[in-house]
């Protein structure tokens, strides 16, 4: 018996089955992974960077040890796990970079997709900073004497003295027994007189950081070229697309384990080794502070940046994403776990050397990179092969997750506008033009004053309370507006079967929960920002840290309202501004709900996946 919705959806699905053919040209044309060893690898380099390295073993002793892994762990299944999987998996199912799958998903949100490429830019402009202080501090180790270890610099002060000459310096310059000394990052109070010459070659020669961020001073030109080096390594690992990124992370994000697992082998074995890893182990409830627990996971697994979307948006569509990023969530958790080890281990030996508690040397971010590990390798037997060690690992930690980064961002762009960038050589030239702006952006970064400006992107862009908000609304766009039974549907029918109804329950309750909640506490707890706990920033630059957040939050709704004013129509035609576009179900083959033999209540007809009424087909 004749039904005329059956034919139209059968005509429908036909057309689908027509346009399919132009999508696998489309997909050729657009790139896809070589293996599916690229795209895990090339995953692992965008999530397991410097913060596996310099953050998390921190905050695990200073908060607790042990004890910090229950709340570190409730936020990774209730948060971490769920968006990882939402993520990877809307790439996939799109087959579009990190703005237009939402234009393709839920037009209205399209304005997530911005934001996050927005905060993409400013982290790359910002972090690949960090990577010209590594490569600055790799030339360095090819000496005699590592600049670091000794106090018969010129840029030496007499508070700044190596331990094995402790006694000479001390005597030379009859210091007194209690010295407090700045660092980077912290104060320190010292009760001895040893070496802390690492931070003299870190602020007084590398940075030559200023009094404030109202003196600039001049560019630091050795930096500069670190940062040109920097720039055109990264260029190069990309310019030629997802394959040449899958060919560089196949290095980037296995060497860094070789080098990690040397380190890991060569602390334990030293002695005052057990006394770090007990420091960093040991439970102690009191000093637990939940938030750190929450930062941590959101920044350490690139959720909300584009670069998961992006990324799966290059699988197959067949791929089980669900299963890998289970994987890649373990592995990054466990990098964590591990590089504590190796770090803590090694500050065990330092601070039995020196005769202090580990609480004097434990330091987070750059402090522990550029202050305390160098001079922890320093003391090693042939330090300069630790030093190399350590740096090249540093480097291509943050090697990888910058250039994917820009991958991510070049892939978002492209889909916007594929006619125009994917002819000839234009994707290259547009990449190059990215790249040299952000260097010269950048510049202002390796000034004297620069690391008050690395800290105000950091502060008010990169991480904190923006990631949250991306994270609450890309929660509710996809369990609310989208659906987040449909979206476990999509995931049916590329990997043949559902999700676990937790990841579901996480999507819709408990993971814009989690974040709404640790969002207010930030805002409760909020204080201004303050370099080193000390300097109070001026009144512009906080006015400046503010706008950096809002020029990527507010594309969010300015997006919306721009979609809602250009809107033509009743309101019902408006109204779908909140479902997904053409281009999805159907058009893959995929979707055999659309078949007439499998119809069975022909007063609906769901050929996009769209679940409305039979009108829209």
């Amino acid at each position: 018996m004749n039904n005329p919705l059956a034919d139209r959806c059968y005509s429908r699905q036909l057309g689908g089955w027509k346009r399919s053919a132009s999508l696998t040209s489309r997909v050729k044309e657009r790139g896809q992974w070589d293996s599916k060893m690229e795209f895990i690898l090339t995953v692992a380099g965008a999530i397991i960077g410097l913060g596996n390295i310099w953050r998390f073993p921190y905050l695990c002793y200073k908060n607790g040890g042990g004890a910090f892994f229950i709340p570190y762990i409730l936020y990774l299944v209730t948060c971490g796990i769920p968006l990882f999987i939402l993520e990877t998996a809307l790439g996939q199912y799109t087959s579009q970079g990190g703005i237009t799958c939402w234009r393709k998903i839920c037009p209205l949100f399209e304005g997530l997709g911005y934001a996050a490429q927005v905060i993409t830019i400013y982290g790359c402009m910002t972090y690949i900073v960090i990577l010209a202080w590594a490569f600055h501090y790799l030339f360095s180790s090819f000496t005699v004497d590592l600049p670091w270890a000794n106090c018969n610099n010129d840029w030496n002060t007499v508070l700044f003295l190596f331990h094995q000459t402790r006694g000479h310096c001390s005597k030379k310059y009859n210091l007194c027994p209690h010295v407090q000394m700045q660092t980077v990052i912290h104060f320190i109070l010292v009760t001895k007189c040893f070496a802390v010459s690492t931070f003299s070659p870190h602020r007084r020669r590398v940075l030559r950081i200023s009094d404030g961020i109202e003196s600039l001073g001049g560019i630091r030109w050795e930096l500069a070229l670190c940062l040109l080096l920097s720039w055109a390594i990264c260029y190069f690992c990309i310019w030629k697309g997802v394959r040449s990124t899958g060919k560089a992370a196949c290095f980037t994000a296995t060497f860094p384990y070789v080098m990690l697992l040397v380190l890991f082998v060569r602390g334990v074995t030293l002695p005052g080794a057990i006394d770090g890893i007990f420091y960093y182990m040991y439970p102690n409830a009191t000093r637990l502070v939940w938030m750190d627990a929450g930062t941590q996971v959101f920044f350490s697994y690139a959720i909300c940046l584009g670069y998961l979307t992006s990324l799966g948006s290059y699988n197959k569509y067949n791929n089980n994403c669900y299963k890998d990023s289970f994987y890649l969530c373990l592995l990054n958790s466990g990098t964590s776990f591990l590089s504590g080890f190796a770090i803590f281990s090694i500050l065990g030996y330092m601070a039995g050397e020196q005769g202090v508690d580990i609480s004097m040397v434990a330091e987070s971010g750059p402090g522990l990179v550029f202050i305390v590990y160098p001079q922890a390798v320093s003391l090693l037997p042939c330090p300069q092969f630790w030093a190399v060690c350590f740096f090249t690992m540093i480097i291509l930690l943050g090697l990888d997750s910058q250039f994917v980064g820009l991958e991510s961002l070049m892939t978002s762009v492209t889909d916007v506008y594929p006619n125009v960038l994917r002819k000839g050589h234009r994707r290259e030239l547009l990449l190059l033009l990215i790249c040299c702006c952000c260097c010269l952006v950048g510049l202002i970064m390796v000034t004297e004053g620069g690391l008050y400006i690395i800290q105000l992107f950091d502060h008010y862009v990169c991480s904190g309370a923006t990631l949250l908000l991306l994270s609450i609304c890309q929660s509710f766009s996809i369990g609310w507006i989208y659906g987040a039974e449909r979206f476990c549907d999509n995931i049916e029918d590329m990997i043949g079967y559902r999700p676990s109804s937790l990841v579901k329950y996480c999507w819709l309750y408990i993971t814009p929960t989690m974040c709404t909640g640790t969002f207010v506490f930030s805002l409760l707890k909020y204080s201004p920002l303050k370099f080193n706990n000390i300097y109070v920033y001026p009144w512009w630059a906080y006015g400046l840290g503010w706008f950096l957040a809002m020029s990527s939050l507010s594309l969010i709704p300015l997006t919306m309202v721009y979609k809602l004013y250009r809107g033509q129509g009743t309101f019902w035609h408006v109204s779908q501004m909140t479902f997904p576009g053409s281009g999805l179900g159907c058009n893959r083959g995929w979707d055999v709900t659309c078949h007439p033999l499998q119809v069975k209540d022909y007063t609906t007809c769901n050929c996009n996946n769209l679940l409305l009424p039979a009108q829209p087909c």
